[in-house]
């Protein structure tokens, strides 16, 4: 057994987006499109052990935002213009690398910034359909947040619209596989806030509409409206009621124009909450060609059953729930390579504020004061260095409680930031006499507080547990939300707090204003600040990067003044490979995990 260790120094919140948590094949370059067919070159089936269920085939909803749903989706059955290269990482210099197998992207002038995307004339959907002008124009009308305002939200994309917020409606090349965008500020992440991953013709379709023309001209005619910022038109509501939820699916859709794919892998088959089967896509006229024969994603959320199947021979790789038990029984092992380091992510509890709950100023006639103060009480009571030392301590002797909702240890600004954040008035023991004592102020007795957390993650039981009995010791009521489907629960307002991760891509900066504009796709807890929004906004325009890192530290106290929450620790990551795979050669940190260079995946069968 190997053990391999990477040394990750990133921001963690640099990311044009963000998923829940739980490519490098280099292209011919010529862009002429003469890549191999989508036929595995090599052959073989290849089976991945992953932690959680798959159950869209729409990552970019709120609802499908998930770290599965977005191995599976974007990675083996999406193409684009560039990939994170999670092979960057290991050098400390994260990086895009560009397939113009797909298509190019050419920076027409930088000020103002003017980019052309064109995408390759024989670049098709697996059903034929080339991806082309409607494909770019959807992916603008979502991604831009064009269509959305405070009285009407159309679409309900996880991400941040406000890189693409920066443009207008796109200027439609001759070709009809081309679009300009023009913006109206400098934009630091506008190389990685744009991606055409859904079908439009296949929306367009089942929306009423005839074809993806039909589309184009719809949005067309509403860009300059008013009128959808106030009053909701059927039509684009067809379309965006569609992408919210048309591609939600816990097994395979009888409907095959329901899992298209236009990268190298489709899948062929889903089992509920058990697998999903990727076979080569036929119609790839890419570089990036699948390797094997079947690909199979087996979900395992036991890591202790995870390590057993790879033992066995079931699986041939693991990405299972890091722990020290993990780790004791992966280092028992023969014939395998592990690959463990920190993770781009960290675990956290949020507080909602807008559910008429104990932590919302409505609940006491708009007193802002009194919700603020059981807030506080409440996170005051939060043992972090308990679950610090339960989790995380076992597996890295040197882990330190997380005192940054913007930055980790090994940043610059996190030293500095941590000393005026406001994070030391919640001491890592907790303090039940100081909660108790803000209850008493607030004038508010035993409030319940409803915990929302996934049941079958033992890290996040864990934390629960200790959470709720030193809340419960300071005076409130816990009511146990644990749940097996508790993403989908997290834009609901059905709990009063919620344990769980977040896993990025490490590019860019546009995850703050996900997270924590009062507008933000990945804003499931009702926070709002004018001032934290009006930072952020200009965070997403600021090209400089130690201008960006100085705009986050004026963030970070404001949401500990806010009592928004408090982060509890940086992830610990790993992944296991037996020796007879290929392509998987050192650990990826960010959201995409092993998949990241699907392609590239070999398996010996010798």
């Amino acid at each position: 057994m190997k053990i391999r260790r990477t040394s990750t120094v990133v921001a963690l919140f640099a990311t044009g987006a963000l998923v829940l948590g739980a490519c490098a094949n280099t292209p011919d370059g010529d862009g002429d499109g003469d890549g191999d067919t989508g036929a595995a070159a090599g052959g073989g089936t290849l089976t991945v052990a992953e932690t959680n269920q798959f159950f869209s085939f729409n990552p970019n909803t709120s609802n499908g935002n998930t770290d599965i749903n977005s191995k599976i989706v974007t990675y083996p059955t999406r193409a684009w213009f560039n990939y994170v290269d999670g092979s960057s990482f290991a050098a400390g210099n994260p990086s895009l690398a560009k397939d113009e197998s797909f298509g190019t992207y050419e920076v027409e002038s930088e000020d103002p910034l003017v980019v052309t995307y064109t995408v390759n004339e024989d670049i098709v959907w697996s059903d034929g359909e080339p991806v082309d002008a409607d494909d770019l124009i959807l992916a603008w009308a979502i991604q831009s947040g064009h269509f959305n305002s405070e009285d009407v939200t159309y679409f309900d994309y996880a991400g941040d619209t406000g890189t693409l917020g920066l443009t207008q409606f796109p200027e439609i090349g001759e070709d009809g596989r081309s679009v300009t965008l023009s913006y109206s500020e400098p934009a630091a992440d506008w190389e990685v806030a744009y991606a055409a991953d859904m079908p439009a013709h296949v929306i367009a379709k089942n929306a009423g509409l005839e074809d993806g023309q039909a589309l184009i001209e719809l949005f067309e005619s509403l860009s300059e409206s008013a009128a959808t910022a106030t009053e909701p038109d059927p039509q684009l509501q067809a379309v965006a009621d569609f992408w919210n939820t048309g591609f939600d699916s816990t097994i395979l859709p009888s409907d095959p124009e329901l899992y298209l794919s236009s990268g190298p892998y489709i899948v062929s088959d889903v089992v509920e909450n058990q697998s999903v089967t990727l076979v080569p896509n036929e119609a790839y006229a890419g570089d990036l060609v699948a390797q094997l024969d079947e690909i199979v994603m087996r979900t395992i959320p036991d890591a202790t059953a995870a390590v057993q199947a790879l033992n066995n021979g079931e699986v041939d790789v693991i990405s299972p729930q890091s722990s020290a038990d993990t780790l004791t029984a992966l280092n028992a092992l023969d014939g395998v390579v592990v690959h463990q380091d920190d993770q781009l992510a960290y675990d956290h509890i949020d507080l909602t504020f807008n559910n008429g709950g104990p932590f919302d100023p409505a609940t006491y006639g708009g007193d802002a004061e009194t919700a603020l103060k059981v807030r506080q009480a409440f996170l005051k009571t939060i043992p972090r260095q308990k679950i610090l030392d339960a989790i995380i301590t076992p597996q890295k002797d040197d882990a330190a409680v997380l005192n940054s909702q913007l930055f980790v240890p090994a940043q610059a600004s996190y030293e500095d930031t941590v000393a005026n954040n406001g994070s030391a008035d919640y001491p890592l023991d907790g303090d039940i006499a100081a909660a108790q004592a803000l209850l008493a102020e607030a004038g508010v007795t035993s409030p319940t507080v409803r915990i929302l957390y996934n049941i079958n993650n033992p890290n996040r039981v864990n934390a629960y547990t200790l959470i709720a009995a030193a809340a419960t010791e300071a005076g409130f009521v816990i009511d146990d939300q644990g749940d097996a489907a508790w993403g989908s629960r997290l834009s609901d307002g059905s709990y009063d707090a919620a344990i769980f991760g977040w896993i990025n891509s490490g590019i860019g900066v546009a995850g703050v204003p996900q997270i924590f504009s009062s507008t933000g796709g990945g804003n499931y807890n009702g926070y709002s600040n004018s001032e934290v929004d009006t930072l952020a906004s200009t965070l997403v325009r600021t090209l400089d990067t130690d201008e960006q890192a100085a705009i986050q530290e004026q963030i970070d106290p404001l949401l500990f003044a806010d009592a928004y929450g408090l982060p509890l620790f940086q992830s610990v990551g790993v992944d296991a490979v037996g020796d007879h795979v290929g392509g998987i050669d050192e650990y990826n940190p960010n959201q995409a995990g092993v998949w990241w260079n699907v392609w590239e995946w070999t398996v010996d069968a010798s």
